[in-house]
């Protein structure tokens, strides 16, 4: 017992972060905006301990993260386009996708050589993986787009198998969660659809 509870007392603040997150994704669900305020909080948590863990990537991640809660709080209430502090769910265009997936593949390809080269990293391709997906799903997420959950899916899942070799136990939990969560959010998303 003082075994495990020396392992709380030394992962507190991963264990306040994984909370955090669980009620994260419930927001996300049902689309509430108050998610933002939320995901602000568990960012700043998940900047130490990424950073503390050596996954630089994640870390950097989560900074981005912060920022991106301020900017999907004005998309989600503030837009022009949003109907009674309501942003609708619409799909992602052709022209857009090709944009995403070359940041995707600059922030892949930067990122990775980065961390290979100049840092301690354990996993360094598979930081800067979940990263750039991440970095291109949470901006999809803002603009409140369908598919950022099919980007979600593959990364929660890939990124539970990364959290589990670098011993991050609840946060691999966690990221398992996330996965079967993001398939119900897809499903719960798809039906409100804006097809203009």
């Amino acid at each position: 017992m003082d075994g495990f509870l020396q392992w709380i007392g030394n992962h507190w603040l991963e264990i306040f972060g994984t909370a955090c997150l669980l009620l994260y994704i419930f927001l996300e669900i049902k689309q509430q905006s108050s998610l933002w305020v939320v995901g602000f909080i568990s960012a700043t948590v998940y900047v130490v301990v990424f950073f503390r863990s050596g996954l630089y990537a994640s870390s950097a991640l989560n900074v981005y993260y912060m920022a991106a809660s301020v900017y999907g709080m004005y998309c989600w209430r503030f837009a022009p386009n949003a109907d009674n502090g309501k942003r609708p769910v619409s799909r992602l265009g052709f022209s857009s996708g090709i944009v995403l997936v070359l940041i995707f593949a600059v922030l892949y390809a930067s990122v990775g050589h980065v961390l290979d080269n100049y840092t301690d990293s354990p996993v360094p391709y598979g930081d800067a993986l979940a990263m750039a997906l991440s970095f291109v799903a949470t901006w999809m997420l803002a603009r409140k787009i369908l598919e950022h959950w099919i980007l979600w899916i593959f990364i929660n899942f890939f990124s539970s198998g990364l959290y589990f070799w670098c011993e991050l136990y609840p946060t691999a939990g966690l990221f398992v969660i996330y996965g079967v969560m993001s398939v119900v959010g897809w499903f719960k998303w798809k039906k409100p659809i804006n097809h203009s």
